[in-house]
């Protein structure tokens, strides 16, 4: 018998950071390895990515890393799982190059290259463990799942997907050999649950490009498009309505210069002529009816990049009247707060906003009737719904009871848990080290709860710095206390406050400096507690407070 082990390290019950983890008795098999761009309150991180941990502790198992697709989602953790684990890499030839990108910018892997090119047609034997691919629906080309064939079943990983039957070839799902794995034997399946709570028809492609193209033809002015950049389906569209309006296309963000020249290399995006890219440079040789701009912002984030125009502090655009913003992205949940205040600034600077959103239902990800059909088409023995919040997961579940599956045979994994199939169930046999690390900079996972907390009291109430100076032999201070202040109160209108201050602080150094013992924590610490006190008795806030005591020699 097979010894077959699933674990999930990101992915359930959040939005990206998607990687799971396939055990076939040695080896271990990771599918996708994605990021996920932070929540508001995860204030000053750049991206957050899955513990790895257990991947690192058992790298020499580790039989290969298999990417679904050229997404952040699924590939922008692959950097950090390298620099700790050198595994090879398989994907289709544009998924492979979009994560070249993504590890060429990071300087401890930059010179790694393990990569593979697979294809639909692609088998690879791993000692027993045949993995193999099928093509899939998903906003950018190329887009694979990933099929591990064992002596019990075989174990599927749908990666993003919808059905799509206007897609074009390099988008379409080959439903026949969906319909052949389902005939092999299906024991697993971990199926995309992002839209699983929708019965909303998604618009086709077709349709959202005739949308775009109907938008940009009828305005006069300037377009600004706000998309994400490696969403190369919409891209596309972009770039086909601008040709077909007479109008040049000006790339804003580095990640979609980088993106759309590795496509048009690839051939995975074309152009109507070879005129129709312009430098932000040469925007002044144009009128306003001729141009669309394309901003992603940075990391594909455009919802900053449109901020920075509409004050004025974007380096190659300013929002000014006359102007359309085009939003061709749906803004995740935790962006809809943002979002609404970015379209409020836009209207300040002159500009107007429309969003696709608004007249059609748009996403890469399949609603439930796309859900139930890829079940019907595969008939897995069990279910492992995967890719999205709880309130996705459960849908996924419960849509999958409606064609039959029976509620045992369907499980929402939390990060971590690992299900083992022993005696022909699968069942919970324990759990790995997982959870989020945090991003900011060059730092890895150095910036945990308590500096996420600092980083909230210094947004919301400032930072009251207060220095003294002692002799410890001596035991009396030698420089009273100074204060020094930021996003705390008004200094004119709180002179009473800072003195009051003062004086507590010096009067407790005072009193701690006649006992007997002294320790330099021990001090800061009564420092701190009593003003904090203090402050908050006068201005019901709770600023962070650094004490800095030093001595005099």
């Amino acid at each position: 018998m097979t010894n077959i082990k699933l674990t999930t390290l990101g992915g359930v019950r959040e939005n990206g950071k998607n990687m799971y983890i396939a055990e076939i008795n040695d080896s271990i098999f990771v599918l996708d390895a994605g990021l996920k761009y932070p929540e508001n309150e995860q204030l000053g991180v750049d991206v957050v990515i899955p513990n790895m941990e257990y991947l690192f502790e058992n790298s020499d198992r580790i039989a290969g890393v298999f990417l679904t697709h050229g997404h952040a989602d699924a590939i922008g953790a692959l950097p950090y799982l390298l620099a700790e684990a050198k595994v090879p890499v398989f994907g289709s030839e544009l998924t492979i190059e979009l994560a070249k990108l993504f590890v060429k910018g990071n300087d401890s892997v930059k010179k790694f290259d393990d990569f593979h090119v697979i294809d639909e047609n692609t088998e690879i034997d791993f000692g027993g463990t045949v993995v193999s691919f099928f093509r899939t629906t998903h906003s950018i080309p190329e887009s694979l799942g990933v099929v591990l064939k064992t002596s019990e079943g075989d174990i599927v990983y749908t990666g993003d997907f919808k059905f799509d039957q206007t897609a074009s070839e390099s988008y379409a799902t080959d439903f026949g050999r969906l319909a052949e794995i389902g005939r092999e034997g299906v024991l697993a399946l971990l199926s995309d649950s992002a839209n699983a709570d929708s019965n909303v028809q998604v618009a086709s492609e077709s349709e959202v490009g005739d949308e775009i193209t109907q938008t940009i033809s009828d305005w006069d002015g300037r377009i600004i498009v706000a998309a994400v950049a490696s969403n190369l389906s919409r891209i596309q569209q972009v770039f086909d309505a601008a040709a077909d309006t007479g109008r040049r296309v000006v790339l804003t963000g580095f990640d979609v210069e980088n993106i759309v020249r590795t496509a048009i290399r690839l051939k995975k995006l074309s152009l109507a002529n070879e005129n129709l890219l312009i430098k932000p440079k040469d925007m002044s040789r144009f009128e306003d009816h001729e141009l669309i701009i394309l901003e992603t912002g940075r990391m594909g984030e455009p919802i900053n990049g449109l901020r920075k125009m509409s004050i004025g502090r974007h380096r190659y655009v300013e929002i000014k009247d006359g102007d359309l913003v085009y939003i061709v992205t749906t803004p995740s949940i935790a962006k809809e707060a943002v979002m609404a205040r970015v379209e409020n600034m836009v209207y300040q600077a002159g500009g107007v906003v429309k969003l696709i959103t608004q007249n059609l239902r748009v996403s890469g990800h399949g609603n439930a009737r796309d859900l139930q059909l890829m079940i019907n088409l595969l008939q897995p023995q069990y279910l492992f719904p995967i890719q999205g919040e709880y309130r996705e997961l459960d849908a996924h579940a419960k849509v999958a009871m409606a064609v039959g599956m029976l509620p045992e045979r369907i499980f929402i994994p939390k990060r971590g848990t690992t299900m083992s199939y022993e005696h022909e169930d699968f069942v919970p046999s324990g759990a790995v080290t997982a959870g989020d690390v945090l991003i900011d900079g060059n730092a890895i996972g150095d910036v945990g709860n308590v500096v996420l907390r600092d980083r909230k009291v210094l947004s919301e109430d400032g930072i009251f710095i207060v220095a003294i100076t002692v002799n410890r032999r001596e035991k009396k201070i030698i420089s009273k206390a100074r204060v020094h202040t930021r996003g705390f109160v008004y200094l004119k209108k709180s002179r009473d406050i800072l003195r009051e201050s003062t004086e507590l602080v010096n009067q407790t150094v005072e009193d701690y400096l006649q006992g007997e013992d002294f320790d330099w924590a021990d001090l800061k610490g009564k420092v701190r507690d009593n003003l904090a006190k203090f402050l908050f008795d006068q201005t019901k806030r709770r600023p962070a407070i650094l004490p800095v005591v030093m001595e005099a020699k």
